[in-house]
């Protein structure tokens, strides 16, 4: 941060209270999620747009003030208030994992592929895809960002209907929610090494 320059102290401020704002309203979340009614309460969908609005300001202040920003996003599904007007009957989970082979001579000696291609396809043949995750090092795997969305879809389709084409109903107009992992800022969370 030392091309730009210094924050005043009301501009801490504000960055301050917006924090405040942001644990009230995750508090106030919380108790409507444990208090809600039944299946779209509207006091969870009211708690949720306060967090998202509050998240949304400590985020653009954060990011002015301090030259910094969070690691996740409150998402706002159903941007054109689709998901406002229908109750979904189905919904589709999308998950994407991003890796770097670091180690290719541990990954064939430990999946036991002749190339890195034969050992990526017998280690995604044989593991579950969190399994590879919790497990990628001793694969000589890196992690990567992730993402995983939650979408509204149809009905659950007749067995291998949609297989052609399996991304297509990524429509963030029917977003359900959305949970991001940036490998970057976790790595920047860690302990420094005391040694």
């Amino acid at each position: 941060m030392s091309d730009v320059a210094r924050p005043t102290e009301a501009q801490i401020a504000q960055v301050r209270i917006a924090a405040e704002a942001v644990k009230a309203a995750i508090d106030a979340h919380l108790a409507a999620v444990e208090g809600r009614a039944g299946v779209g309460d509207p006091r969870v969908a009211g708690a949720y747009e306060t967090l998202a609005d509050a998240a949304e300001v400590y985020d653009d202040l954060l990011d002015r003030v301090h030259d910094e920003f969070t690691p996740f996003e409150v998402p706002r599904p159903g941007g054109n208030g689709l998901l406002d007007r229908i109750e979904p009957e189905a919904v589709s989970v999308l998950i994407r994992r991003d890796y770097t082979v670091t180690d290719p001579g541990l990954l064939r000696e430990t999946v036991g592929g002749t190339t890195v291609a034969a050992s990526l396809r017998a280690l995604f043949g044989d593991y579950e895809p969190d399994r590879v995750a919790h497990h990628a090092a001793e694969f000589g795997l890196e992690e990567g960002d992730s993402t995983l969305w939650v979408v509204a879809s149809e009905p659950v389709a007749e067995p291998g209907e949609w297989l052609a084409e399996p991304f297509d109903v990524a429509d963030e107009d029917l977003l359900i929610c959305r949970f991001d992992v940036i490998e970057d800022y976790d790595d920047e969370l860690e302990p420094a090494d005391p040694s």
